[in-house]
This record gives structure tokens, C-alpha cells and sequence, in this order.
């Protein structure tokens, strides 16, 4: 959502061309959005529509309803960037209304704010090499990454949301089904980045961590790493500053997890009943599988089997302060068809 307020867009139909070239110039994104007295927005007028109408002979007095746009796009506010980019790429849009369930404004998508208007130096790197074999006959011929959340692989939904965040330089760990996966993306143009791939050697598999020693270069900046079947619209920028702030080599994004056990539990003391708890529900916190590494710790990694863990267990040995980020963002872990099915809204 524009981090303008949505009133500086906004102006009756009982404006005039005038009042709307005066909101768009307020705005400085080149829309209005015309709305009644209770926010229900009616039709969005552009420079270009003032322009056309001055030039067919309006004087700027002239009311600016006839000359809105009442076939506009627009998207619930439930959307996310995923879908934004996906209608503003499809319909050559710069901006996307943001409407509640009555048609009444909320807000407003602008297309340099969604991909990302401050480009960060740092690279990514999403690990999409797993055979995904716990969820069946759905990864025989399809990647697990690329299986579809909402009509869109999971894997660019990752991208789009990277890119999003401001980081232009991905690098996609591949392996099982690689080329589906390269197929698709190819170098990243169509994407608004540059994706390079670190391809593994199919008979040789590096594990959850090994791939970072095929990175072309050790970075200049911290690597934003992460699995390739997570559907999440993780902060990357409060885990960048949480990482630098906290002056850590490494840090583990984490997410709350709680169980409750279906049955009533007892606390002993030696064979007698002191408690009885029913039905208790246990919290800790996991493993997102979301990673920052500095440069430092990327080239601690061989080029060998290699599970990620084995890193953060080797530089809490050696003493190295590690972060934990809490994820309080959407986020779900698409390992199994359980997960899948929630990740798709209950769809199988």
C-alpha cells in the first residue's frame, strides 16, 4: 500500500479538470481517484485523461465525471504482492485502487513502491533442490517449489516477494527436476531480477547447506538464504536490521509452534500426583528454514554434503553469536499434503 494518504488522490464528481490536475499534482503519482461522500470509489482519472480531454477542446472549469475512468482495476485488500504485480504486469498498470468488500477506497497500490523502490545489496539465495518426496505422486513430474499456491508456483511467489523487498540478485540452488525450474524463470528479466542457478550434481547432493559453496564469489554483504516451498511474506527489512543491529554472524528466522496434547497430564513426585493439567498445549519455538549469513560464515560452508544446521552448531562451538528473528508474518512450511492443502486455502 502507497505510504502517501489515500486523501491526497481523492476528489468528488463535482470536481473540476482543474481541482483533478491539482490532486494530481498533490498526489505526485500521476492518478485521482474519484470518490462520492461516503469513499465509494467511482473512477480514477489520470494526467493522461486531463490531458486528452484539454486537447478535445475542455476547458479546466469542466467537471472531471465525464472524463474518469470508470473501468478501473482494483484488488481487495486481502492481496498480496504476488497478485499486485501479477495484475499491474498484466494490464500495463502503474497503480491498483485498494477496495474494502463495498467498493469503498483503502488505500492504493503504486507499481515503484511494490517491487521495491530501494534496491538492497544483498543477495538471496533459495534452495529448490529437494526431491520432495513426502508429498507423493504431486512431485513425480513437478519440482516441489514449483507446485501452485493460488495459481502461482510457490517458488515465484518467493521471488516476486524477494524482489518486492529490494533484492535484485537471486541465486536458486537447483537439482532434482532442475530444468522445469530454469525453464521458468530463465535469467530473472521477466521477474525484475537477475537469477543465476547453482546447479548441484545429481548423483552428488550437497544437502540443505552444501550449495552455498557453489556461490561464483564470497559476497560483500549479508545472503538472505531460504527453502524453496515456503509460502511466507516474511519482513526481510526488520530481519536485516535485527541482523546488523545485533552484530551476528548468522541469523535463524523462528517461528512459534504450539501442540496441544489431547489427553489430561499428570506431574510425579517420586510415584505420588502433585498436578494434574488437562489437556496441555506446548510452545516452541522452530526452525523456519529462513537464514542471514554474513560473508563470513558463507564461506565456512565446503563443497560437500552438507545440512545448514551443521553450520549454526559449528559457530555456537566456536563461540559465534547467532540471532534468532521471530516471524510474526504469514508463513507455512509446504513439506507435506497436509500443509499444502492449508497453504491452498484447504485445496488438495
Amino acid at each position: 500500500m502507497a505510504s502517501k494518504p489515500i486523501h491526497l488522490f481523492c476528489l468528488p464528481p463535482s470536481g473540476s479538470l482543474r481541482n483533478a490536475m491539482e490532486v494530481i499534482d498533490k498526489g505526485a503519482e500521476g492518478i485521482g481517484l474519484m470518490v462520492d461522500s461516503d469513499w465509494l470509489l467511482l473512477g480514477t482519472i489520470t494526467d493522461g485523461d486531463v490531458r486528452r480531454a484539454i486537447l478535445k477542446g475542455c476547458s479546466l472549469d469542466d467537471l472531471v465525471e465525464p472524463h474518469a475512468n470508470r473501468h478501473f482495476a482494483s484488488v481487495p485488500m486481502s492481496a498480496d504482492r504476488a497478485e499486485v504485480i501479477d495484475l499491474m504486469q498484466a494490464r500495463q498498470l502503474r497503480h491498483i485502487p485498494i477496495v474494502d468488500d463495498e467498493g469503498r477506497i483503502k488505500g492504493i497500490h503504486l507499481l515503484h513502491e511494490v517491487i521495491g523502490s530501494v534496491q538492497k545489496p544483498n543477495w538471496a539465495v533459495i534452495m529448490a533442490g529437494g526431491k520432495g518426496s513426502r508429498l507423493g505422486e504431486l512431485t513425480k513430474i513437478i519440482p516441489k517449489p514449483m507446485l501452485k499456491v493460488a495459481g502461482r508456483p510457490i517458488l515465484e511467489r518467493l521471488v516476486l516477494h524477494l524482489v518486492g523487498c529490494g533484492i535484485r540478485r537471486i541465486f536458486i540452488s537447483t537439482n532434482y527436476l532442475a530444468s522445469v525450474i530454469e525453464d521458468h524463470f530463465q535469467d530473472g528479466a521477466k521477474f525484475g531480477c537477475r537469477i543465476e542457478y547453482l546447479r548441484e550434481n545429481p548423483d552428488q547432493p550437497l544437502g540443505t547447506g552444501g550449495s552455498l559453496a557453489l556461490l561464483p564469489e564470497i559476497p560483500e554483504h549479508p545472503v538472505f538464504v531460504c527453502n524453496g516451498d515456503l509460502v511466507t511474506q516474511i519482513d526481510v527489512s526488520s530481519m536485516l536490521n535485527f541482523h546488523q543491529d545485533g552484530a551476528f554472524l548468522a541469523t535463524i528466522g523462528v517461528r512459534t509452534y504450539t501442540h496441544e496434547i489431547p489427553f489430561g497430564c499428570l506431574e510425579l513426585d517420586q510415584g505420588r500426583v502433585t498436578s494434574l493439567v488437562e489437556k496441555p498445549t506446548l510452545s516452541q519455538l522452530i526452525n523456519a528454514g529462513i537464514y542471514l549469513l554474513s560473508p563470513q560464515m558463507i564461506q565456512r560452508v565446503p563443497r560437500s554434503f552438507f545440512p545448514i544446521t551443521n553450520l549454526f552448531e559449528n559457530a555456537l562451538v566456536q563461540g559465534d553469536e547467532i540471532g534468532a528473528f521471530e516471524i510474526a508474518d504469514d508463513w507455512i512450511d509446504v513439506g507435506q499434503r497436509e500443509q499444502l492443502k492449508q497453504a491452498r486455502g484447504g485445496v488438495q
